[in-house]
C-alpha cells in the first residue's frame, strides 16, 4: 500500500460506512510514522445520549487505540474551535470526527430556529477561524447527508441545508476535500 500523502488541511465528506473515518485514521498514522517528532490529536464531537451511543463511542475509541495506537483522543463535543487551536504546534496533525454531530449539538434543541441558526453562526466561524489558521494539519470528517431525498420537517430540512453549506464552507478553505464511496476516495479538490 502506498504512503498517504497528507494535505495542510483535508475535508473528507461520505455516508455512513463509507470509510470516512478509517480514511482520517490512516492519515493520521501516516503523519506518526513520518516523524518521531510527530503527534496526532482526535477531536471527537459525539456526545452520547442513550446507551447505544455509549457502547457506539467505547467501541470507536478501543478500536482507533487497536489500528492507530499513538492517536490521542479528546472529548470535545462543542468547543472544537478550541481543540484545533490549542492542541499542539506544526508538529501535530489534528482530526476532527465529526462536523456533522458538531452542528447537531450545535443546533439542539431547534427552538426558536432563527435564534439557534444565529448563535450557531457565531461558532462556525470561531472554526472556520481555527482551521485557516491551525499550526498543524487538520483532517476533518463529515458526512454528505444531501444526496438523498428531501426530509420531511421543517427542522430536518433546516439541518440539511445548515451541514450543506458548512460543507461547502469547509470545503473552500481546505486544501483537499474527498468522497468517500465504498471505502474509496474520490478527489473533489487538491491531487492525492
Amino acid at each position: 500500500m502506498a504512503e498517504l500523502n497528507v494535505a495542510r488541511s483535508e475535508l473528507i465528506l461520505g455516508g455512513q460506512k463509507s470509510g470516512k473515518s478509517r480514511r482520517a485514521e490512516e492519515l493520521a498514522a501516516a503523519w506518526l510514522r513520518a516523524s518521531p517528532t510527530h503527534k496526532a490529536v482526535l477531536i471527537a464531537t459525539a456526545q452520547a445520549h442513550d446507551e447505544e451511543m455509549r457502547q457506539r463511542i467505547a467501541r470507536h475509541q478501543r478500536e482507533r487505540t487497536e489500528r492507530v495506537p499513538g492517536l490521542v483522543t479528546l472529548e470535545m463535543p462543542g468547543d472544537v474551535h478550541a481543540g484545533i487551536a490549542d492542541t499542539g504546534g506544526p508538529e501535530t496533525i489534528r482530526v476532527v470526527d465529526c462536523l456533522t454531530l458538531w452542528l447537531t449539538g450545535l443546533l439542539m434543541p431547534l427552538e426558536p430556529l432563527s435564534e439557534q441558526m444565529m448563535a450557531s453562526q457565531e461558532a462556525i466561524d470561531c472554526f472556520l477561524r481555527a482551521v485557516e489558521s491551525s499550526p498543524g494539519p487538520v483532517v476533518l470528517v463529515g458526512n454528505e447527508i444531501g444526496l438523498g431525498v428531501i426530509p420531511m420537517g421543517r427542522e430536518v430540512r433546516a439541518f440539511v441545508d445548515a451541514l450543506g453549506v458548512l460543507n461547502q464552507q469547509v470545503a473552500k478553505r481546505c486544501e483537499r476535500v474527498v468522497l468517500m464511496a465504498a471505502g474509496l476516495p474520490l478527489y473533489l479538490k487538491g491531487s492525492p
